[in-house]
């Protein structure tokens, strides 16, 4: 090209040059800050110049020899860019309503107190929960503790020697015997275990259990322990129950006994 390097700022920036030339301007912008600083405040014009289509352009090349007609031309076009530039800002504008209001949504969702208007809670239903069979409570007295009155017949019994209390509710059924049973008064640490004893004098352990240091009902643990257990043995073959310490040995001693 003949053109001198700093004469190519508008070309560059209008993206008319070849690619040669194109090449050759790079190289000389890298080390010419004038030709660099030019080409910054341009780059707005560009901007607005690439707006203008074909058409508009044709327009204005019309209109060179009539100023009014040129005038018009312009006032049609900023009128165009306005319209176009409100479609945008009411679009940008309907963005926010719609996201703030999804927002605004979710965060009631998650930290608001209560349910919004028209939304009822379903509850998820799950398994039924069968009763514990161990869980430390508090002694009970009798059937009807706690609101809620046992099944089975009750026997309670306090052995005079150890002082164990137990409360046992025998329950009827088809294979046999349900015990539904309280320790107090029971020491720890030891290993205990329930026994039947029947009418023909046969023996059945139908549970185990350990006792922790403090014991269930005690001073150092007020809870006592609720169990429960089952034997073939009918209700009318029990002569009695008895709640028994076994030692590291395997020794068998009674903590207390509950005649039939």
């Amino acid at each position: 090209m003949s053109r001198p390097d700093h004469m190519d700022v508008a070309a560059y920036a209008l993206g008319v040059l070849d690619e040669q030339d194109t090449e050759r301007f790079e190289e000389h912008l890298a080390s010419c800050w004038a030709c660099a600083a030019e080409l910054e405040t341009m780059v707005p014009v560009v901007g607005l110049l690439s707006d203008i289509d074909g058409e508009t352009m044709m327009a204005l090349e019309q209109t060179a020899t009539d100023p009014a007609l040129l005038d018009r031309t312009l006032g049609a076009v900023r009128a165009d860019r306005r319209r176009t530039r409100f479609r945008q800002l009411l679009a940008t504008a309907a963005a926010v309503v719609v996201f703030g209001g999804l927002t605004g949504y979710g965060f009631v969702s998650v930290a608001g107190d209560g349910q919004s208007p028209g939304v009822l809670a379903e509850s998820t239903p799950s398994a039924p929960n069968d009763p514990p069979t161990s869980a430390p409570t508090a002694a009970p007295s009798g059937p009807g503790v706690g609101g809620t009155e046992e099944e089975g017949d009750q026997v309670d019994a306090t052995d005079p020697t150890t002082g164990v209390q137990t409360t046992m509710f025998l329950v009827k059924r088809e294979y046999g015997t349900r015990i539904n049973f309280s320790m107090r008064k029971l020491p720890g640490p030891r290993i205990c275990r329930l026994v039947v004893i029947r009418k023909n004098a046969s023996t059945e352990v139908i549970s185990t259990w350990s006792v922790p240091e403090g014991g269930y009902g005690t001073n150092t643990r007020p809870q006592g322990l609720e169990l429960s257990a089952s034997t073939s043995a009918l209700t009318a073959e029990i002569k009695q129950l008895q709640v028994q310490s076994v030692d590291a040995n395997g020794v068998a001693s009674p903590l207390v006994t509950v005649p039939l």
